[in-house]
């Protein structure tokens, strides 16, 4: 027995972060028992254990959940503390490695002030620095730090941490990060110096919709941090930032998100500089909207080398990545003083030739000015979405080992992978997992390259799932639904359309607000934390809260009826809107479906977290939405009068169809379906769901047509293309390969990869469910694949928070079916074999003599194990 993966708050050894409470979680593995039979939790203020302040005591049962365990403990600011677990199954037990979590500030005020660079140039990037001395040997030291708009900071001339675009990307109007940084081993007896480098970033630079606004946030750099220092004879040391620090010029002389970055290698980052020197002075910014980081460290997570050089017909220089990614290229140079090398950064050639346009008014470039000695160069406060990099000024000949790629997104771990026996759906399903990487860049944004970079709720309400199938997403999405909830409080409930909301002060759009309650909910079924909804259970009501308020200025009818919303994004139907961009779903049966969507899960939200007022009154409200738009949208027959594909899927997937119609309603859709040539006419907003329906509803093989389609509109028509990541539109690139369309048209843009959440659920059967106890988090879960012969075989692994599952299949031409399942310790599942007949199925190679016939299919309750069914079934 092994215990691993231990979490506090779901992030591995968090320092500085914000944790009101602790919630530990771990994964039991490499057993062969089944249940828990008992834990322990042991809290520490030190890594020996002397000195407990938490003991569980050996808890009998699952009394200990390792979904998220909350200590009755008290915290202390700026301290360290230990905590491991003890497992107990059936036959043996084990002790887990130590843990730690390292609480930030807290509630303690700032001695330090912002400081800025007294100079009139605003936009001169300024490094900050100050010498100091220590008399004795350091045993601890913590920086408490933020830089605006991004800061790099170094100890000693080496920089601190491999986190890069510090302090991220959120609502700084409401709140502002600040890190903590382990600093001791980089301080040493006598003179130190430490030096924080400046960059515009999303704070200070062109950032926001509409092609972005200038220093939305803020116009000047500015600087806070203090040095806790403890010395080895128990004294301790305070640095902060104030009238002593200095400033000069950095080699930076222009940063942005959108634009790239000019550096001047002769403008030397050793400080004091010999040419020019300034000092600083405070600036007036509110030191009460610091908070502890919630942002997970974006770094670079990996690396990759060039797939070609490339001499296009118009005579530029291009490489070729070979894949479309974010982050930037790492070259290394010896060119003489004064040579100007210009990187241009784009997703797809045309005609042979670099292109960019798609890119709009982003410029996406990087501009380097050698000095004249040898170098290895990265950007310092800019990223890129690209393929291919147009190089020019370069001196010499290019030799491909010169360059790398690296590849930038916040550090989680990837936690699903799938593969099929379709080489063609395998690239699908990673194009869907590189789409997630490049934009999960501190934020979940809807593209990586152009003047956008948004953090659009629609795009991630729609991706959730795959999000957290392909990758723990928990932390990442738990700070992203904080941002949401502290934006709400200044618009009354109102979910703006992007999150931070920058200088697009609107919102109140369907499908794109219900990520209030979606995504919460998303992330309440996959890791089973409760402490998600307790956070955004506030966030959650006020936007239901926000719908009925207008529901009820429009009559009380229990329907949504106003307002300007996105529709079903991108539809191919006819439109029923003046932008046809809007899809052609009608605004009113979207905005109804949602509505009682979300009010369905705000009560259930409710439910488990004890309010049982609210879950009253908002399951009541979800029940009128449910009979007004079976009033409105069904017929006296049975017939939706909204007969697109999106309105099929929304009102099966929902549950909006009255029961006695339930059939005629499949019926149609599939209908509807075959009318189309069963090709997809859905949007951002059916076409998460379509497959999902499809598999329920007993037409299972047409979401397998839907998935294999290669001509367009369809998933395998961008594979056939050479995509690399998600498009977002079904017809980014023409058939010839030209590009469709310039305006908007992001070959880097995931919503349409939610199709892998399909994947996941339905062709390989893992789901989620909520236990006699409630808790979710696959502590139980429904394993239910549906196979079709088109492929021959599929198999997914899943680490979820309660452990390792696997679902595979192989099926042949006679319909002989092999199924393996995983099901880690503690878990149990229930499995459906499919188009099964109970006394016809072996298990592990015996005669099944479990389960039960449910129609056309078995059904069991297995606990922990690994089980292989074979049979034949009547495909």
């Amino acid at each position: 027995m092994k215990i691993t993966h231990l979490k506090t708050n779901h992030v591995v050894n968090p320092l500085g972060y914000a944790i009101d409470q602790p919630g530990f979680s771990w994964i039991v593995e490499d057993t062969r028992d089944m249940v828990q039979t008992a834990a322990q939790v042991l809290v520490s203020r030190d890594a020996a254990f002397e000195r407990i302040v938490f003991d569980s005591g050996k808890i009998d049962g699952s009394g200990i959940d390792s979904l998220a365990y909350r200590p009755a403990i008290t915290l202390e600011p700026r301290t360290r503390y230990f905590w491991k677990v003890l497992v107990w199954g059936e036959t043996e037990s084990a002790e887990s490695d130590t843990a730690w979590f390292e609480t930030s500030k807290t509630g303690e005020p700032w001695v330090a002030e912002w400081i800025t660079p007294d100079c009139e140039d605003n936009n001169l990037h300024p490094i900050l620095y100050r010498q100091f001395d220590l008399p004795a040997q350091v045993v601890a030291a913590r920086a408490y730090i933020c830089g605006l708009g991004l800061y790099r900071f170094e100890l000693n001339g080496q920089k601190v941490s491999d986190e890069v675009f510090t302090p991220y990307c959120n609502a700084y109007d409401r709140w502002i990060q600040y890190q903590t940084f382990d600093i001791t081993s980089q301080l040493t007896v006598g003179s130190n110096l430490i030096a924080v480098m400046l960059g515009n970033g999303w704070y200070k630079g062109r950032y926001g919709a509409d092609k972005g606004v200038l220093g939305f946030y803020g116009d000047r750099f500015a600087l806070i941090c203090e040095l806790h220092i403890t010395l080895e004879d128990g004294s301790e040391v305070i640095l902060t930032t104030d009238s002593a620090w200095k400033a000069q010029p950095s080699p930076v002389l222009e940063s942005d998100i959108f634009d790239g970055e000019v550096v001047d290698a002769r403008i030397s980052t050793i400080v004091p500089s010999p040419d020019q020197t300034f000092g600083v002075r405070p600036v007036d910014l509110d030191r009460s909207r610091l908070e502890a980081r919630r942002s997970l460290p974006v770094c670079i997570n990996e690396e990759i080398k060039p797939a070609a050089l490339i001499h296009t017909p118009a005579g530029e220089t291009v490489l070729d990545m070979g894949q479309n990614m974010t982050g930037w290229l790492r070259f290394r140079t010896s060119a003489p003083a004064g040579t100007r090398i210009h990187l241009q950064f784009g997703e797809v050639l045309q005609e042979g030739n670099f292109f960019r346009d798609n890119l709009r008014t982003a410029k996406a470039e990087y501009t380097y000015i050698v000095d004249g000695t040898g170098a290895v160069v990265e950007p310092y406060f800019s990223f890129f979405g690209f393929r291919y990099i147009k190089i020019s000024g370069w001196a010499g000949e290019i030799n491909l080992d010169d360059f790398t790629g690296c590849v930038i997104y916040s550090q989680m771990d990837i936690t699903g992978e799938i593969e099929t026996s379709n080489p063609k759906v395998n690239q699908l399903i990673q194009n869907a997992m590189w789409s997630q990487k490049g934009n999960f860049l501190d934020i979940p944004t809807d593209c990586p390259q152009r003047d956008e970079r948004l953090g659009w709720t629609g795009d991630i309400q729609v991706f959730s799932g795959t999000a957290c199938f392909n990758m723990n997403s928990a932390a990442f999405l738990s700070k992203y639904a904080y941002d949401l909830g502290q934006e709400q409080a200044k618009t009354g409930g109102m979910v703006p359309h992007i999150v931070p909301m920058v200088n697009l002060n609107k919102g109140g759009s369907t499908a794109w607000g219900d990520v209030a309650t979606i995504l919460p909910w998303t992330l309440y079924e996959f890791y089973g934390d409760p402490d998600i909804l307790a956070q955004q259970f506030e966030s959650m009501r006020a936007w239901v809260d926000y719908i009925k308020t207008i529901d009820e200025a429009s009559g009380g009818k229990r329907l949504w009826t106003e307002g300007l919303h996105f529709g079903d994004w991108l539809s191919l139907d006819d439109p029923v809107h003046s932008d046809p961009r809007r899809g052609g779903t009608p605004h009113d049966f979207i905005a109804s479906a949602f509505y009682c969507y979300s009010a369905g899960l705000v009560a259930k939200a409710a439910r488990l977290l004890g309010k049982t007022d609210h879950a009253d009154a908002y399951a009541q409200l979800s029940a009128e939405i449910k009979a007004a738009i079976q009033t409105e949208y069904f017929t006296a027959s049975g017939r939706l009068a909204v007969p697109t594909q999106t309105a099929y899927v929304l009102s099966l997937f929902m549950d909006l169809v009255p029961d006695v119609f339930r059939d005629r309603v499949k019926g149609d859709f599939i209908a509807r379906l075959k009318q189309d040539n069963v090709h997809l006419r859905t949007g951002f907003v059916g076409t998460p769901y379509v497959c999902r329906v499809l598999s329920a509803v007993g037409a299972n093989d047409l979401a397998y047509t839907l998935l294999l389609n290669e001509d367009y509109p369809s998933w395998l028509y961008a594979v056939n293309l050479g995509a690399t990541t998600i498009w977002e539109r079904w017809n980014s690139l023409n058939s010839d390969g030209s590009i469709s369309s310039t305006g908007m048209n992001s070959l880097n843009h995931y919503a349409y990869g939610s199709i892998v959440e399909w994947m996941y659920r339905d062709m390989c059967g893992l789901n989620p469910t909520a236990g006699e106890d409630g808790v979710t988090g696959f502590r139980c879960a429904r394993i239910a694949p549906k196979p079709d012969k088109s492929l021959q075989w599929a198999k997914a692994r899943y680490r979820s928070a309660a452990g390792m599952y696997e679902s595979g299949w192989r099926i042949d031409e006679a319909g002989y079916l092999t199924l393996t399942i995983t099901i880690p310790f503690n878990a149990s599942a229930r499995v459906v074999l499919p188009d099964a007949r109970r006394g016809e199925v072996t298990l592990n190679g015996d005669p099944l003599r479990e389960g039960e016939q449910v129609g056309d299919d078995v059904e069991l309750i297995l606990s922990a194990g690994r089980y292989t069914f074979d049979y034949c079934t009547r495909q």
